[in-house]
């Protein structure tokens, strides 16, 4: 993997409190990381860290190469950055804002109109240059946000509850820019909302009582928790009764006349058991399928431990 980001044993303290304890993380050159957490998890201080916002108390944030301490500003001018609520000057026109974010980013002068028409053009807004931010609906908001974030073409992107707020619309359309802009670098996408991590990542970084309890793929996340149901189509269904012999069968609910979910206890036989038992009972099987545990489940299970 070609590192771009390099965190290692970050620790930050509050007064007496540590919200962040030992993060070791590394992410890659393109694509989207998940980065999950609870309230007061940890998340918000170590994106603060990582952007240049918050000094640490222990550690090291290499962006690049570049190490954030030491070098800021050439770190910073690596890094795009949308927190949870939009830095957005509603009193400006569109052109304003981002001219003055390519200005902020600082962008060449002579490369600023072009930087703005660039993101403009890439986040969607270029129909609304002239309009003032404060005249916006909430999605074309949070695409100048997102335009404000990657204006000087940076290396890294990092997104806080991107799609926070939006109606399913716009959260289709955002979520299909992120996708577009993480073709070409990498994307920290935060957000309570775990189905839009699932849909959206391929990686997932998980932080706990300030510390890393999760780092892996989004299929090994899938699978952290172990199946505990089935979901089977007979064309020739018996009672309820019937699959509770089935060995390993706890509970049977009934989804429709032919498809049945059942409960089982940690058995890698027992689609086996349920297949035999249908050729033996004559319940005709057309489909079995093991049932995945929620990204819900699998988020709690991992907060408690």
């Amino acid at each position: 993997m070609n590192t771009l980001v390099k965190i290692e044993h970050l620790s930050h303290r509050y007064s007496r409190s540590w919200a962040i304890r030992d993060i070791n993380l590394e992410i890659g050159g393109t694509g989207i990381v998940g980065l999950l957490g609870s309230n007061g998890a940890g998340k918000s201080t170590t994106m603060n860290i990582l952007c240049g916002v918050l000094r640490q108390t222990e550690g090291s944030v290499i962006i690049d190469g570049i190490d954030m301490a030491r070098d800021p500003e050439q770190a910073k001018q690596r890094i795009g950055f949308l927190p949870q609520t939009p830095p957005l000057y509603t009193d400006l026109t569109v052109d304003e804002y981002l001219t003055f974010a390519a200005e902020l980013r600082l962008v060449e002068k002579n490369k600023i109109r072009s930087a703005v028409e660039e993101a403009k053009e890439r986040c969607g807004v270029a129909h609304f240059s002239k309009r003032l931010i404060g005249n916006l609906s909430g999605g074309y908001r949070q695409r100048v946000g997102i335009a404000q974030a990657i204006i000087h073409r940076p290396r890294l992107v990092v997104l806080d509850e991107a799609t926070n707020g939006l109606d399913p619309n716009q959260i289709i359309e955002v979520r299909n820019l992120i996708r577009e802009i993480a073709a070409d670098r990498a994307v920290i996408f935060s957000s309570h909302i775990l189905s839009e991590v699932q849909l959206l990542c391929k990686e997932i970084k998980m932080i706990e009582q300030g510390r890393i309890v999760f780092a892996d793929t989004m299929d090994a996340f899938n699978n952290y928790v172990e199946p505990h149901s089935v979901t089977v189509h007979l064309e020739n269904p018996p009672a309820a009764d019937a699959l509770l012999r089935v060995e390993g069968v706890t509970k049977v609910d009934f989804l429709t006349e032919r498809q049945i979910r059942a409960w089982f206890t940690g058995d890698a036989g027992i689609t086996e058991r349920i297949v035999a038992a249908s050729i033996r009972e004559g319940w005709r099987l057309r489909e079995i399928s093991i049932d995945k545990s929620s990204v819900d489940e699998i988020f709690a299970q991992l907060s408690k431990n």
